[in-house]
């Protein structure tokens, strides 16, 4: 709103300014609509409010893929591995936004042919790795943090270190991506332990 009024006060004298700040504003109500849009699409989420992470992330990858007759949509596949351990509420609900946030990148931006979901429980670490083999990730975005007018990567950096986890991501162009989140288990676990060794979805 800012911008538009600055936009209103410069004309009519200053035009070709008037444009350049118009333009600027505009793009920047289309960043904030996307990512509203985004969010509301988290909200009203089949896979909103499961406990199961695994399950949880195999349903979003669903929803993100659209109609099974869907030819371009990537394979997507989730592995649990070892003994699954309760998450703590907090740490359950950030880890899974983090998940949802990368999966969807990767959905949207990689054109990959696949994408996985690995979630391992260890005694002393949980750990996340969301992988694709699609076209990278730009080195100087990977560089800077953030792509220029978006929030997702800072904003998955941000939540991560809020609750004291570690996220490393590595690519390269043309041989795809992989985002590991890891978060100690005297902060990622309740108490209370789970059911079966392995898990395909």
């Amino acid at each position: 709103m800012f911008r538009f009024q600055a936009v209103r006060n410069m004309l009519p004298g200053r035009t070709e300014e008037a444009i350049q700040t118009l333009d600027g504003a505009i793009l920047r109500t289309e960043l904030a609509i996307a990512e509203s849009r985004d969010a509301i699409q988290d909200l009203r989420s089949e896979s909103t409010g499961l406990r199961d992470l695994g399950r949880a992330l195999a349903t979003f990858g669903k929803e993100l893929a659209g109609p099974e007759t869907h030819q371009d949509a990537p394979i997507f596949r989730v592995t649990v591995e070892g003994e699954p351990h309760r998450l703590s509420p907090i740490l359950h609900d950030e880890i899974c936004r983090i998940a949802r946030e990368l999966v969807r990148n990767a959905f949207r931006h990689a054109r990959a042919h696949r994408i996985e979901a690995e979630i391992r429980y260890e005694d002393s670490l949980f750990c996340l790795r969301i992988r694709d083999d699609g076209t990278g990730i730009d080195p100087k975005v990977l560089q800077d943090g953030e792509r220029a007018g978006h929030w997702g990567l800072r904003g998955i950096r941000e939540r991560a270190r809020r609750i004291g986890a570690r996220l490393d991501l590595w690519s390269e162009a043309g041989a795809g991506t992989e985002a590991q989140l890891q978060v100690p288990a005297a902060i990622a676990y309740e108490p209370s332990r789970a059911r079966p060794r392995l898990k395909l979805f």
